[in-house]
């Protein structure tokens, strides 16, 4: 029955908010199919809801996943019946795309339970499993469903942002010690491939950075996200005038040497996930991982560091700045 709260709302609208584990796009095609009926009429997408309405929905099966299962390394930090939780490589994509067919986590996480359908549910057969992603250039912790069940749960939880998670990024310039960016997100008006915080109308997206270390010419700094819009943190601090060091998309070639330099070494964005909790969507088990920064990461930083210069001749002038060093992983 449509409750009050949804009277008015679009049909595929308020399935979607019913049933996070099916996306729009699945709830629309069983739609178009005859698959949903309002007061046993068969309905489309744009149908506005009415209080007392009664809506019946008969799924259709989920296609099998046509992502083939491939032999890859795959860092795993955890794994039982429900999920799996790895540490992904920079320069690994999520899941299969125009461009990307195979090589991809999704690929590996078939691989690894041995076969299409083995290891991973969902309905759509490119990205089953997936609740969230990483930037194909981002590292870090990325928790993938096995299940049915956990899948409903996680997205649930990343939903209602009941997520403890935060980058590790290095952020060129001086950024404030400690910020906030509540903004609203869209995409860019003039460059289609990009984001903007500088948009009149968007989503809301909130960033909390505190920087961890002060570095030649840029900084480490702690990113909290609110809100997981798609490259926020990387325009977050971009718009505010501190572009992550080696982002291809949003950062331009630094002038200085030594920056640019170590952008050049590290070949893609400075951005690291660092660590994700959350509480196990079956036994209830708050759950928490820490990745350490990859090889390539750390070497960036040394590069930056005032007080470890390197032996590749890596110069010591321009900005110093000294500050006391944390371990970003032992804070949330």
């Amino acid at each position: 029955m449509v409750a009050p709260s949804e009277a008015g709302e679009r049909l595929d609208r308020a399935l979607a908010a019913r049933d996070p584990t099916c996306s729009r796009a699945t709830l629309q095609r069983w739609i178009k199919d005859g698959r949903v009926t309002v007061d046993g009429v068969p309905a489309a997408p744009k149908t506005k809801l009415r209080e007392g309405q009664r809506v019946e929905v008969r799924p259709a099966p989920p296609p099998p996943s046509d992502a083939t299962p491939e032999d890859l390394p795959l860092t795993v930090l955890y794994e039982d019946a429900h999920l799996l939780v790895v540490d992904k490589a920079a320069g690994m994509v999520v899941h299969p795309a125009p461009g990307h067919p195979g090589g991809t986590l999704v690929n590996a996480v078939l691989g690894r339970y041995h076969g299409p359908g083995a290891a991973l549910e969902g309905d759509d057969p490119q990205r089953p499993g997936i609740v969230h992603r990483l930037d194909a250039l981002t590292s870090g912790v990325m928790v993938v469903a096995r299940t049915l069940e956990a899948k409903a749960g996680l997205v649930a939880r990343f939903q209602t942002h009941d997520i403890d998670r935060f980058y590790l990024a290095i952020a060129s310039g001086r950024p404030p010690d400690e910020v906030t960016y509540d903004t609203l997100h869209g995409r860019h008006p003039r460059h289609r491939k990009r984001f903007s915080s500088q948009v009149r109308e968007g989503k809301r997206a909130v960033t909390h950075v505190v920087t961890l270390e002060r570095l030649h010419g840029a900084a480490l700094v702690r990113c909290t996200l609110e809100t997981g819009r798609t490259h926020q943190i990387r325009v977050h601090l971009a718009d505010a005038g501190f572009p992550l060091i080696g982002d291809p998309v949003y950062a331009r070639a630094p002038r200085d040497p030594r920056l640019r330099e170590a952008a050049r070494a590290l070949g893609r964005q400075a951005l690291h996930a660092a660590r994700l909790g959350f509480e196990h969507p079956v036994t209830r088990e708050r759950l928490t991982f820490d990745a350490p920064p990859p090889p390539d990461f750390e070497a960036a930083l040394d590069a930056l560091r005032e007080d470890g210069r390197r032996e590749d001749g890596l110069r010591e002038d321009g900005l110093r700045e000294d500050g006391p060093r944390e371990d970003g992983l032992r804070e949330a």
